[in-house]
């Protein structure tokens, strides 16, 4: 599918974990649907997660407070699907994730910041696909139970700020300690099909 631009965000600190094989699948399918692919690993390139008082300060100074996280910024506004790879950590994200959201999901990019008594205004209307793969240690039943905050915050939070009506999927592996090579074949087999629906035109 010419034209497609996705972009993965990756998150894992292993290089041989499920995580990565959910990621490699993912890529696999995107080349077959022929989108152009972005892949952006946040432990491999040893982004810093922290938002530091100073770019705190300056949050709301756009474009100024893209420039320490530039190329991440420019990413985002390229792709028009958006697909996010990471495992669940006490039903959340990771750290690492949330500090990429939290630096680069800046004003100005993402969202606008109201004028007078105005609302906040979505800035991701070009992205038009959303995807969520995750591993989960607790069972669906647990994670339902918590809210699955790390879900909704993508899914939904996120979403909010993407094309209405746009596309998205999700996929999770849940109680991955007790994960079976039969188990992870057949996740990887979901991821695929998930993948394909997604880019599916």
């Amino acid at each position: 599918m010419a034209g497609l631009r996705a972009l993965v965000v990756y998150c894992h600190p292993s290089g041989d974990s499920f995580a990565a094989a959910v990621r490699d699948r993912v890529l696999d399918r995107l080349a077959a649907a022929g989108a152009e692919v972005r892949l952006t690993d946040l432990y491999a390139e040893g982004f810093d997660p922290v938002l530091s008082a100073a770019e705190w300060q300056g949050y709301a100074n756009t474009p100024a407070n893209r420039a320490a996280v530039d190329r991440h910024c420019a990413d985002l506004l390229w792709c028009d699907t958006l697909i996010f790879v990471y495992p669940t950590w006490w039903y959340g994200l990771p750290a690492m994730l949330k500090g990429w959201l939290d630096r680069v999901l800046l004003p100005g990019i993402a969202f606008h910041l109201p004028e007078g008594d105005g609302a906040i205004r979505p800035g991701l209307r070009h992205i038009r696909r959303l995807g969520t793969f995750t591993t989960c240690g607790a069972s669906r039943w647990l994670s339902w139970l918590s809210g699955q905050p790390g879900r909704r915050q993508l899914q939904r939070g996120i979403g909010w700020l993407c094309a209405p009506f746009h596309r998205r999927v999700f996929a999770a592996h849940y109680r991955m300690d007790a994960a079976t090579p039969e188990s992870r074949r057949r996740h990887l087999a979901r991821v695929a099909a998930q993948t394909d629906r997604l880019m599916r035109r």
